[in-house]
């Protein structure tokens, strides 16, 4: 199965944001492992980044720091191109989140299964199926059940 993970899960994960960090580190674990395929699109890479290097700001070597845990995130996620095309048909989806939308129609473009983001009401009209990180978790333990 291969799942595109919304910005929000990855950073959650990277900071260790709680009350998400929990549900996003069993998500990664299970992406380790290979039990799933995990990816993010080329343009969440940019504001995982952007996300990696504010929260070392302060801190020795800043950007060594989030190209570290850039190389370490490609090491382990699918990286889905962001197309121009893709951009142009967000435009047509009624979301009231453009960048939503653009994840939306890369998400179909790359055939990926499903979605996951703490924030399932920006891909009500995504024709892929939608799970938060604690839906999915349950989702996965309950298919390693059966």
């Amino acid at each position: 199965m291969r799942v595109l993970l919304d910005t929000n899960v990855i950073v959650d994960v990277l900071q260790r944001r709680e009350p998400w960090f929990a549900d996003g580190q069993k998500i990664f674990y299970a992406i380790a492992n290979k039990q799933i395929i995990g990816c993010i699109t080329a343009k969440e890479a940019a504001d995982i980044h952007f996300f990696s290097r504010k929260q070392f700001v302060g801190e020795e070597n800043v950007d060594a720091k989030a190209r570290n845990v850039m190389t370490k995130l490609y090491a382990i996620f699918e990286l889905i191109d962001t197309l121009g095309i893709d951009c142009q048909n967000a435009i047509a989806i009624e979301n009231k989140d453009y960048e939503d939308a653009i994840m939306i129609e890369s998400a179909k473009r790359a055939g990926v299964d499903c979605i996951i983001t703490r924030n399932p009401d920006h891909f009500k009209l995504s024709p892929i199926p939608v799970y938060s990180p604690s839906e999915f978790v349950v989702k996965i333990s309950e298919e390693q059940k059966a």
